[in-house]
This record gives structure tokens, C-alpha cells and sequence, in this order.
């Protein structure tokens, strides 16, 4: 197959791999009407959202793509169109993750749990935390008693008093 490369850049790791020295010297050199060659789209990358990504990159810097085993060719239509169904592909695995999320916190919800990080302080030790204030203890002895920080005590009893 001959793909008539003018410069050649290589990686010698993982398509998965995200720190790729060859990828972008290749990037970093191309210009508006070159061609992006690779041997294999797998090469490129393994996640359908991140070769989404940089063939629009490429695209929106007027420069094609081509993978040579795949015949794969951004500068004619059937390879454009290939791309753009790759595009909603990773558009609808993005709302499907959604979706999933969105339903497993349900679930969780409807099975009494609930999401977050747990309060710092209990109802009866927020009573308790209080009344000292009133006595005149200071945020920084009831942080030590309590063994919070002292951020935890101001955002539950701020110095305005309102709590």
C-alpha cells in the first residue's frame, strides 16, 4: 500500500496511551491540505469519543485524515460520511452513559441511599455545638472536641450567627 508519507512519526507504545511524543510532533507539523496517514485506525487511538475528537481537530484545521488497512479517507465524501456516523456514535454511547447514571442514582435513591458525602455533624450534635457557641466556646475548641475542621464549623455556624 502506498501512501506516499513525506515524514513519518512513530509512537512506539499503546494507541490507549495518552501521552504520544510521534502523535504530536505529527500534529504540531501538519498545515491546512496535508493528510494525517496512519497503518491502522486502532493505532490512532482505541476510544471512539477521543478519534471523534481529533478527526475534528483535523477537520477544523482543513486537514484529512487516512487510514491505510481500514480505507478510511477523510478528503472523500464515503470517508467523511464514515466519520460523521462514528460522530453519533459516540454522541449516543455519551447519553448512554447519562441515561445509566442517571438510573443507577435513581435506584439508589429508591433503595434509601442517598449520594454525597456524609454531614459532618448529627441533628443532636449540632444542638450540642450550638449551645457551646452560646456559652462562648470558641469554633477552634469545639473543631479539637469534635475532631472536624474549622472549616466544617464555620460553614455550619457561620459568625453571623445564623444557624
Amino acid at each position: 500500500i502506498s501512501a506516499e508519507c513525506e515524514q513519518i512519526f512513530e509512537d512506539k507504545m499503546s494507541g490507549t496511551k495518552a501521552s504520544r511524543p510521534g502523535l504530536k510532533r505529527a500534529l504540531k507539523r501538519l498545515q491546512s491540505g496535508d493528510t494525517l496517514v496512519v497503518w491502522k485506525l486502532d493505532r490512532l487511538g482505541r476510544s471512539v469519543k477521543n478519534l471523534v475528537a481529533l478527526i475534528s481537530e483535523l477537520h477544523e484545521r482543513n486537514i484529512h485524515f487516512r487510514s491505510l488497512t481500514d480505507s478510511i479517507d477523510t478528503s472523500t465524501p464515503m470517508g467523511r460520511f464514515f466519520f460523521h456516523v462514528m460522530s453519533a456514535l459516540a454522541e449516543m454511547e455519551r447519553e448512554l452513559i447519562v441515561e445509566r447514571t442517571k438510573a443507577g442514582l435513581a435506584a439508589a435513591r429508591a433503595n434509601g441511599r442517598v449520594g454525597g458525602r456524609p454531614e459532618a455533624f448529627s441533628a443532636t450534635e449540632r444542638a450540642q455545638i450550638q449551645r457551646l457557641l452560646i456559652k462562648g466556646h470558641t469554633r477552634k475548641e469545639l473543631a479539637l472536641i469534635y475532631d472536624v475542621s474549622l472549616s466544617s464549623l464555620y460553614k455550619y455556624f457561620p459568625v453571623s450567627g445564623e444557624f
